[in-house]
């Protein structure tokens, strides 16, 4: 059974993957989840569209992070512990979604704050059911902070 979110989830991918980022909104999109899916290719804007500046503004701070963690520009270990060092970012929670699978990454990432960490798998089948889950388990069972 599948619990109906009551409004619109803003959540924000940051993958510099193009193939991965368009499958994931094709993914949410056949979902049917309520969502509004923002998109930073790197680090570096990810961090832009979370303080307000730069070309990409966001109109409000999102629900759920999706974020990879081997970004250019800015790394997303760093994306992750800027935004948790942050007190208007901390309590956005923050899903490890990467192609690594170093035991130091797992670790470091629930160091600081992740809220947790998947690995990206590689059979498309098997990715498109992991972001089905995330989609099932965080926009609709989970009870996301107001924003």
């Amino acid at each position: 059974m599948r619990i109906k979110t009551i409004r619109p989830v803003n959540v924000m991918l940051v993958e510099d993957n193009p193939g991965d980022v368009r499958l994931i909104q094709e993914v949410f999109k056949e979902a049917k989840i309520k969502n509004l899916l923002h998109v930073a290719q790197d680090g570096e804007e990810a961090m832009q569209m979370l303080n307000h500046n730069g070309k990409n503004i966001l109109p409000q701070i999102p629900d759920l992070i999706l974020l990879d963690l081997n970004l250019p520009k800015k790394d997303g270990r760093d994306v992750l512990i800027e935004i948790k060092n942050d007190e208007r970012l901390k309590c956005i929670p923050v899903v490890i979604l990467t192609s690594s699978s170093r035991e130091e990454d797992l670790i470091e990432s629930y160091k600081n704050n992740a809220n947790c960490y998947i690995p990206k798998p590689v059979e498309l089948d098997q990715l498109i059911r992991v972001i089905q889950n995330i989609g099932n388990f965080w926009l609709d069972i989970v009870t996301l902070p107001p924003r």
